[in-house]
């Protein structure tokens, strides 16, 4: 296998502030347990990302599903909203972030663990 030097890459070295294209990754991801796991990807395509995208706090989103880990009690899903500053992120976290997890408890209960994490985009 042939490999290049780094000298064919010297293009690619920007700095950190180059590469900062910025926004942030608000990321939620879901264990859901089998038996719900249908109709809770319905809700939440349907009725839990709507509501969020509503409060205009993000702009776009993913949803994806991981692979290669244990799927044997459930699916485990990453939610991905893109915010274009912290402070709409803030805003969210602030004003409505508690009421969807509610809304998210009270049809679901236990049935569905999710942990969250920020992340700043960089290209």
């Amino acid at each position: 296998m042939r490999t290049q030097s780094n000298e064919n890459f010297s293009d690619l070295s920007l700095s950190a502030n180059e590469l900062r294209t910025g926004g942030l990754i608000y990321n939620v991801t879901v264990k859901v347990e089998t038996q719900i796991a249908d109709a809770w990807l319905q809700w939440l395509l349907n009725e839990h990302i709507p509501s969020v995208l509503k409060t205009k706090c993000f702009t776009d989103y993913k949803v994806v599903r991981l692979l290669e880990v244990d799927d044997s009690e459930g699916p485990t899903y990453a939610i991905q909203y893109y915010a274009e500053s912290k402070a709409d992120y803030n805003r969210y976290i602030e004003l409505h972030a508690s009421a969807m997890r509610k809304q998210s408890f009270e049809k679901w209960g236990e049935q569905v663990i999710s942990f969250r994490s920020l992340m700043e985009i960089i290209k």
